[in-house]
């Protein structure tokens, strides 16, 4: 029995079965060991050897260098901020766009809740009517096409991707297909692609937001380990509610940063410019420029921020400084590890600038209350202007209605908020006005166009502007084809130059010759015949104007003018919205009735509480340039109106953007710079230096000036029609007398015995050559070419013809005159200093070239100058003696002569140029005017508080008519 069992047993042992039940149990005791020893004794560690471990090098920025003018007064600088960021951290997947686009839209809900904004620095706004359009044009759109579509080179574009509209790139990048970011809903259940609406949703502004964000973070190809700027400068609420919530909000950081900050900026923004993220082609630009200087080729990256305009932009490469750096390693979720290396930045170096602060401050400010007084002095209560048969641009008045549609014309009052469940009183009242009044244009537009058939010239004033505002917008929109459109076309001379048919017949006759396209109207079929074509027109006009706010800001004026509402009404909104800052006493009184909206509104112009540049009416803008003129150094250069550079800067702030756009005063343009305009009588002094050189005239010569100069037909004549009599250089030039200098350009044309007008023109442009006239003035931003007339050397002689400068293209030349002729490269720059305040480079003047003229020849052309400021009864009070020029240029009859006056002081020896401009400012007396008080300030003749009152300041008497 034993041995049975001894055997059964050995049996079982030596079996196979055992053999590998033993082998078996061995093993899953390995293998449970194993596990117990991977996810128990070590499974931390090997988790973390198991995660994607990847070494990355990050950019740390540096710190821009500041701006200050050259007494060290701080004129840019950066502040300590908080930024919010986010990184690409979600997995890639069909959920991996919703994802990112729900962790977006809170993050915007989130920052917008507190009060602060998300970056908007998209090459697409919304404009005024609520319509995607684009900040740029030209050859910076297509580059910015080229980059949505994604090419490298903009002649890659096909055709319809170079026409592409603003509407389209936003669906475009908005797409649930391809790289588009999904942002939008699908129209109704199910996974089609084609079902889904991009922007479907949100908001046009939501919309704008998202994509924004989302293709700035496509720009640098969502590296996890580069982080996207959503917002900048937020408050502590902002970052206390994103840090409470940062569980949900995967890859949203906050971080400390810098943002540049500009002091008093109005007055130094066109100046200054601003920074703003770098573009692809700037980018481009700029790497190319410091691997030209021995630096890297990759010095800028897309998320770095650069200059944009003026000395920022110039300064770039100084103002930068040298970017830091960390090298990283980063986990596959994007999340630092460790950190290998770290390289401080460092610093960008300081700039100093020529200009004074206070200088500049208060010749803005002189400025301002100068043309506050002049526009305010021609205001009057009336309705409308008609100019007399014999009146010239000089009797041009303003009416009061005019001011009181600039309120609405020019946004000081915002008519989106009549609609507006908070909406005023006074507000809702006018608005309701307002939907009545539109209807009833609607209806009768609607009549003419289908029944009514007047004849253009036969309508009132208002429907006239109503039909020719309604083809500008149709040939705008390229519904009609305006290649197409022969001008030379009977039917097209009877409307636009004749206008003796109705709008209906010019309409149909377009869609006959098929001059319109028929593609915008969304017809049904696109076999539809002209009447089912012409219906559709009409609904698009409808629709068009109802859908444009400079069109529905007109019907206010209309509403003014035939006393649908009143000026008091008009008045009482700007106190509704708080747009001004307005006494009690005034609104009290215009409430009460006890001051009329006359009264009123000229209190609120005279105490600068609306400002001629917010009016934007003639004249709405100036500018002066103050040089010294031993050096070229521009002291003070004033554009008017400024703008607050800190709304573009950083984040641009797209609703002031989108105002800028339509501002009616242009007040983004440098007016100093970029405005060329006709010189009037201040070309003069350089027709006297051609004269003189050329010997066609002599010091001591005499011209019997006879008001009417026959010797060219048709013939000129001079500002004083009866003549000035005897005149020699001298007193021609205090007297401004056009026969003397139009005699000049005679003569310097028929030098060869015959009149020859190429032969005086060349001899002018020699001259204004020499005087610094045929090429830019040499400062460092941006500046508009000049033109020297190229027709009628007579004219040009006293700076007609198609002579055209920049305000300050005339600094330099009147800075030349003032220092006998030493001709700068007129410049911005005094020096850059470290961060230490160690001067680095300091520049120095730059002599473009030498006018060589007898001194005589010069006391002449000086004595000429300082007794026309002798004849000026406002300058005889002054201790500094000061020799100028006066010009004043006709360009419509039916707008003001622009306002010129050239200077420099002290007459003896000189120190200072001074050049003031107001285009649109009647007379050059009040330029003139608005430069004594400059000069007075500069020397310290009168005290500040005197000067600059804040208040307007009236017109001195003592206008003359010469030009």
């Amino acid at each position: 029995m034993f041995d049975e069992l001894k055997e059964h047993i050995i049996s079982i042992i030596t079996s196979r079965l055992t053999i590998l039940t033993v082998v078996f149990c061995v093993l899953a005791g390995i293998l449970v060991y194993r596990c117990f020893d991977l996810q128990i004794v070590h499974g931390e560690e090997y988790l973390n050897d198991f995660i994607l471990q990847t070494e990355k090098t990050r950019d740390i920025p540096s710190t821009r260098g500041r701006i200050f003018d050259r007494n060290g007064e701080l004129l840019a600088e950066n502040e300590l901020a908080y930024s919010v960021k986010i990184e690409d951290v979600f997995e890639s997947g069909r959920s991996k766009n919703q994802n990112l686009n729900e962790t977006v839209y809170r993050l915007i809900q989130m920052i917008e809740k507190n009060g602060d904004s998300v970056i908007t620095d998209f090459r697409i706004i919304l404009d005024e009517n609520g319509d995607f359009a684009y900040t740029v044009e030209g050859t910076s759109l297509l580059r910015f096409l080229a980059d949505v579509y994604g090419y490298t080179t903009i002649d890659k574009l096909k055709e319809d991707e170079r026409t592409s509209t603003a509407q389209e790139i936003m669906e475009y990048l908005s797409r649930n297909t391809g790289s588009g970011f999904a942002i939008g809903e699908y129209e109704e259940e199910g996974d089609s692609s084609t079902d889904f609406v991009p922007g479907k949703g949100y908001t046009s502004e939501e919309w704008l937001k998202m994509v924004t964000i989302r293709y700035a973070m496509s720009l640098t190809s969502y590296q996890k380990y580069i982080g996207t700027t959503v917002a900048s400068n937020v408050s502590e609420e902002t970052v206390a509610v994103i840090k409470e919530n940062s569980d949900s909000l995967p890859g949203v950081t906050i971080e400390e940063d810098t943002v540049r900050r500009y002091v008093d900026s109005q007055y130094f923004a066109h100046v200054l410019g601003y920074t703003g993220k770098i573009s692809s082609e700037e980018l481009t630009e700029l790497n190319e420029e410091a691997a030209a200087a021995g630096g890297s080729a990759n010095t800028y990256s897309i998320n770095d921020v650069v200059g944009k305009s003026g000395i920022e932009a110039y300064m770039e490469t100084t103002l930068q400084g040298t970017k830091g750096f960390e090298r990283v390693i980063v986990d596959n979720t994007g999340k630092v590890m460790n950190i290998v290396e770290r390289v401080e930045p460092q610093s960008g170096n300081d700039v100093y600038l020529t200009i004074d602060k206070e200088l500049t401050e208060a010749v803005y400010n002189i400025v301002e209350q100068k043309m506050a007084g002049l526009l305010s002095s021609k205001i009057v209560n009336a309705k409308t202007y008609v100019a007399g048969e014999n009146s010239d641009s000089s009797d041009i008045v303003i009416p009061i209605y005019d001011v009181y549609f600039a309120l609405i014309d020019n946004q000081i009052i915002d008519v989106k908020r009549f609609s507006q469940e908070d909406a005023g009183e006074k507000e809702a009242e006018v608005y309701d006005k307002f939907l009545a009044y539109r209807q009833s244009v609607y209806d009768e537009l609607r009549y003419e166009l289908t029944e009514g058939m007047t004849p253009y010239n036969q309508l009132s004033t208002e429907y006239q502007v109503y039909q020719s505002n309604i083809v500008q917008l149709l040939n705008r929109n390229g519904v009609i084809m305006t290649e197409a459109v022969d001008s030379q076309d009977s039917t097209q001379i009877a409307w636009a130059v004749d206008e003796v048919i109705s709008l209906n017949e010019y309409l149909k006759y377009c869609i006959a010759q098929n001059w319109i396209d028929v593609s915008k109207l969304e017809l049904d079929d696109q076999y539809s015949d002209s009447a089912e074509i012409f219906d559709k027109l009409v609904s698009y006009i409808i629709e068009m104007i109802d859908k444009n706010s400079e069109f529905q800001r007109r019907f206010y004026k209309y509403m003014l003018l035939n006393d649908v509402i009143s000026g008091r009404d008009v008045c009482m909104i700007l106190c509704e919205q708080n747009a001004v800052e307005v006494p009690v006493e005034d609104e009290e009184a215009l409430y009460n009735g006890s001051m009329t909206a006359y009264q009123f509104m000229k209190n609120r112009i005279d105490n600068l509480d609306v400002t001629p540049g917010q009016l934007a009416l003639d004249p709405c803008n100036a500018s002066v340039v103050v040089t010294d003129v031993n050096t070229g150094d521009v002291l003070a250069m004033v554009s008017y109106p400024g703008i607050d550079n800190n709304k573009m800067a950083n984040s641009i702030d797209a609703d002031y953007y989108a105002w800028l756009q339509t501002d009616k005063a242009s007040s983004q343009l440098n007016h100093a710079t970029q405005s060329p305009l006709a010189p009037g009588s201040t070309f003069k002094m350089v027709t006297a230096a051609a004269g003189l050189t050329e010997g066609v005239i002599d010091i001591n010569d005499r011209v019997n000036c006879v008001g009417t100069f026959t010797a060219i037909t048709p013939s000129p004549r001079c500002w004083r029609r009866s003549g000035h009599g005897n005149e020699t250089l001298v007193t021609a030039i205090r007297d401004s007398c056009n026969y003397f200098f139009y005699n000049i350009g005679y003569m310097l044309s028929t030098r060869s015995g015959v009149y020859n007008e190429t032969e005086g023109l060349d001899t002018l442009y020699q001259y204004a050559d020499l005087f610094g006239l045929t090429e830019k003035s040499g400062v460092e931003i941006t500046e508009a070419s000049p033109n020297v007339s190229d027709t009628d050397p007579v004219r040009s002689a006293i700076g007609q013809g198609s002579n055209s400068f920049t305000t300050v293209g005339l600094a330099r030349y009147v800075t030349t005159v003032a220092n006998r002729g030493t001709c700068f490269e007129l410049t911005l720059l005094d020096k850059v200093a470290d961060s230490q305040g160690n001067v680095l480079v300091e520049y120095e003047p730059e002599v473009r070239n030498t006018v060589d003229l007898s001194q005589d020849y010069w006391d002449s052309v000086h004595s000429g100058m300082r007794q026309v400021v002798e004849n000026k009864s406002y300058f005889g009070d002054l201790a500094v003696n000061v020799a100028g020029k006066t010009g004043t240029a006709e360009q419509t009859r039916t707008r003001p002569n622009h306002a010129l006056f050239v200077c420099f002081a002290p007459y003896e020896e000189p120190e200072i140029a001074i050049t003031t401009r107001i285009p649109y400012g009647y007379s050059s007396d009040y330029a003139a005017q608005a430069t004594r008080d400059i000069i007075k300030y500069y020397y310290g003749l009168a005290e500040e508080e005197d000067l600059i009152t804040g208040t307007a300041d009236a017109p001195d008497g003592g206008i003359s008519n010469e030009m």
